[in-house]
C-alpha cells in the first residue's frame, strides 16, 4: 500500500459556540452506550474490538483518559443492519440509564424519540440531526458529526466513476428505503442511466443483486445505506464475479477489495467523538456543543481489483487519490 500526492486530512469545520462549564471534576466511573447500525455485534465486543471504526473510539477514549474496564464502562449494542431493532435498542438504551449515548447512523432518531436527558452524541449524514435548532447550538440533547453533508458528496462519486471509466451508460443505484439525494442532475450532465436497485432490510440484499445482474448494467453505486456497511463483503465479491466496477460510500469497502471508494473516513470520526462524549462526561451540555461538518473527502483506490477488473484507472484519478492499494 503506498500513498501518493498531497494527503488530504479529514478537517471539520467546527462553528464557534458558548460550551458549557467544564472544568468540574470528571465521574470517578462512567458507562457509555455505543450504537452501531449494521456492524455485527460479534466485531464490537472487548477491550479491542475487531472493527476498526470501533476500535478507534476506543482509542480515542483512552487517550483522553477513559480506559474501559477501568473507569469506563463501554456497552456495545447494535442493530446488526435491521433498523426494524431501533426503537427496541433505543428503549433498551434508556432503561440502563447510562451516562452518554454514542450511537452511529440511522439509530439516532429512534433514541432521541426514546430520551431527550440522556446526551447522545450522533454521526450520520444531514437527517441524523434532523429537528435541531441550529449546527451551532443543536439545543436539546444531541450534538456530534456529519459524515456527508448534502448532494454533491453523491455527485462527485459518480463524477469520479465516469473519469475512472469513460465508457459508463448505466449504473446500478444500489440503496436502501430511506435513502435520498440520488446524484440525478450529475447523471443527466454525464449522459449516464441511473437504474434503481432497492434494498429494504438486509435479507434483500441477494435478490437485488441479482436484480443488478439481470439489469445488465456496467457499474454500481453503492451508497451509505444502514446495513450495507456488514454486508460489504457479499456486494465486493458480487462485483469483482460479474466483473463489474464499483463505488464505495467508505475507504473500508476498498480495503476490503472495493474499486474505489470517496467519503469521510469513519474511523477519524469516531475517535473524534470520543472528545464531544469526554466534555459532556466533565459536564458540557450536548445541545451547546457545534456539530462539525465534513469539508474533506478521501479518495482510496484499489489497483489490484482494477487490474482484475481488467481496467486502467487514469493518471487523473491516482493524482487526486488520498491512497493508493497495491
Amino acid at each position: 500500500m503506498r500513498r501518493i500526492g498531497l494527503a488530504v486530512v479529514l478537517v471539520f469545520s467546527l462553528v464557534a459556540a458558548p460550551l458549557a462549564d467544564e472544568t468540574q471534576a470528571a465521574p470517578s466511573r462512567a458507562t457509555v452506550a455505543v450504537v452501531f447500525a449494521n456492524l455485527p455485534l460479534a466485531d464490537l465486543v472487548g477491550l479491542q474490538p475487531r472493527d476498526l471504526s470501533a476500535r478507534a473510539f476506543v482509542d480515542g477514549m483512552r487517550q483522553l483518559g477513559w480506559v474501559d474496564g477501568q473507569n469506563l464502562t463501554i456497552v456495545w449494542r447494535s442493530a446488526e443492519g435491521h433498523p426494524d431493532r431501533y426503537a427496541a435498542l433505543a428503549t433498551e438504551l434508556v432503561s440502563l440509564k447510562v451516562d452518554v449515548i454514542f450511537a452511529a447512523g440511522g439509530t439516532v432518531p429512534a433514541i432521541r424519540k426514546a430520551t431527550s436527558t440522556i446526551p447522545i452524541v450522533g454521526t450520520g449524514g444531514p437527517g441524523t440531526f434532523q429537528g435541531i435548532q441550529s449546527l451551532a447550538h443543536p439545543g436539546g440533547n444531541v450534538t456530534g458529526l456529519m459524515s456527508r453533508p448534502d448532494t454533491r458528496f453523491a455527485e462527485k462519486r459518480l463524477e469520479l466513476l465516469k473519469e475512472a471509466v469513460p465508457t459508463l451508460s448505466r449504473v446500478a443505484y444500489l440503496s436502501d428505503v430511506g435513502t435520498t439525494g440520488a446524484p440525478e442532475a450529475a447523471a443527466r450532465a454525464l449522459r449516464i442511466t441511473l437504474v434503481p436497485i432497492l434494498v429494504g432490510d438486509p435479507g434483500g440484499l441477494q435478490p437485488a443483486l441479482a436484480s443488478i445482474e439481470r439489469q445488465r448494467v456496467d457499474a454500481i453505486f453503492v451508497v451509505a445505506g444502514p446495513f450495507f456497511w456488514s454486508q460489504r463483503g457479499e456486494i465486493i465479491k458480487f462485483a469483482a464475479r460479474r466483473r463489474l466496477p464499483a463505488t464505495y460510500p467508505f475507504d473500508i469497502y476498498v480495503r476490503d477489495g472495493g474499486l474505489m471508494s470517496y467519503g469521510a473516513n469513519y474511523a477519524d470520526i469516531n475517535r473524534r467523538a470520543a472528545i464531544y462524549v469526554d466534555k459532556i462526561l466533565k459536564g458540557a451540555r450536548p445541545g451547546d456543543l457545534p456539530i462539525e461538518q465534513p469539508v474533506k473527502y478521501e479518495l482510496l483506490v484499489n489497483l489490484k481489483t482494477a487490474k482484475a477488473l481488467g481496467l486502467t484507472i487514469p493518471a487523473t484519478i491516482l493524482l487526486q487519490a488520498d491512497q493508493v492499494i497495491e
